[in-house]
């Protein structure tokens, strides 16, 4: 539809169409080249860790940590249900099974939840975690940053310390989130747990098409990984390979257009805050929602704005009639385990994703949107909701 203001667009105001000609023209579009070496230097420098690993997406990345970690067949890995469902997949390629965890209200992972699960559905065997019912040996948690808000690392952190267990942070949504306070103050999402996972999918704060990123504690496990990246090539030369590898490694055009989007990433920041407290001020005083708001005590990247209605709503029905207005919407995602691939795994406690889930509408967050577009969407979602609907 013409004149329709997009949920969230990529944004290539900087030089991302110099430095992919410059790789077309060297002939690295492949890959290597020194394109990806230099994003993955500039990822390292922004969050404040030794290094990174560019690979072909954030799928990818988590399923690289989750082998890492040493999840395999008939283990269990505790995940969230309230998430986009690539954070959930890789577990099943590994066949592992998931457990699904209830968000809160900032809606990623629910720590008390967790807390409670391990204590009340499992024992301690020696130094592993079982689940109870049926023996099984949880390895890890995956904990997503929904929508760039922080998870409360602190006390799932505690929880994976107390039990053992793995934490593969999801920062698909989060580059650039930074808590102020506590034990991590300073730290970014993506480098507490023991790995971290970026993307730069098409609709993330900065994109390379595909692509995205690999972290590590350690490392030598960020570097086997990368090995692992690479179809695992012990002598390059004569095709020796002495592990199973994948093609998951980033290129060197993708490279090319991720380090012109990092060079604007702090400028794409700004916007996103500044567009967010636009419609915070004029929303604020509506009888029928209110916007989400971003942890306390943190610097979000502020990358989807989520309108929270008061009363469960048929959203299909009110993201219509936005379209039909110009306007692109989105709910929050189906939850995952109420998906016919996952509907027969452990489900523990889920309250407050199934409340979010029936009342969330993500509004238009390009970092090009502008006030007039924000006022139009104001402007609609209040002659659509009226003052007592």
């Amino acid at each position: 539809m013409e004149g329709l203001i997009p949920l969230s667009i990529p944004n290539f105001e900087g030089k991302e169409k110099e430095y992919a000609l410059d790789a077309v023209a060297q002939g690295w579009v492949s890959t290597g080249g020194a394109y990806i070496n230099q994003l993955e230097e500039q990822l390292a420098a922004f969050l404040h860790i030794p290094s990174a690993a560019a690979c072909q997406s954030g799928t990818a990345a988590l399923h690289l940590a989750l082998r890492e970690c040493g999840v395999g067949p008939n283990d269990m890995v505790i995940v969230p249900t309230l998430t986009f469902i690539a954070a959930v997949n890789p577990v099943r390629y590994q066949f592992a099974d998931p457990i699904f965890m209830d968000c809160d209200d900032s809606l990623c992972m629910d720590p008390m939840k967790l807390k409670e699960f391990c204590e009340k559905e499992c024992r301690m065997q020696k130094d592993t975690l079982i689940y109870s019912k049926t023996g099984q040996h949880i390895k890890a948690i995956v904990v997503v940053h929904v929508f760039g808000n922080l998870a409360d690392m602190e006390s799932i952190l505690a929880v994976a310390r107390r039990y053992h267990l793995a934490v593969i942070e999801d920062a698909t949504e989060a580059l650039g989130s930074q808590y102020l306070k506590g034990e991590f103050a300073g730290k970014m999402a993506g480098t507490i747990g023991d790995f971290g996972a970026f993307s730069f999918n098409g609709n993330k704060i900065i994109t390379t098409g595909g692509g995205g990123a690999l972290v590590a504690r350690e490392p030598e496990a960020l570097k086997h990984m990368k090995y692992l990246s690479t179809q695992a090539k012990d002598d390059e030369l004569f095709y020796e390979h002495y592990e199973v590898g994948f093609n998951y490694r980033m290129t060197n055009l993708q490279g090319a257009i991720g380090v012109a989007q990092m060079e604007m990433l702090p400028e794409f920041i700004r916007r996103k805050e500044k567009n967010y407290n636009i419609y915070c001020e004029n929303l604020k005083d509506v009888p029928w929602g209110y916007m989400l708001p971003f942890c306390p005590d943190t610097s979000p990247n502020y990358w989807f704005y989520s309108l929270v209605l008061h009363e469960r709503a048929d959203l299909r029905k009110i993201i219509s009639e936005l379209k039909e207005a110009g306007i692109q919407t989105r709910p929050v995602w189906g939850l995952i385990h109420k998906q016919k691939p996952y509907r027969d795994f452990v489900a523990y406690g889920i309250e407050k994703a199934e409340y979010y889930s029936q009342r969330i509408l993500n509004l238009p967050c390009s970092t090009q949107l502008t006030e007039e577009e924000i006022d139009k969407v104001i402007g609609v979602l209040k002659a659509l909701f009226g003052t007592n609907r």
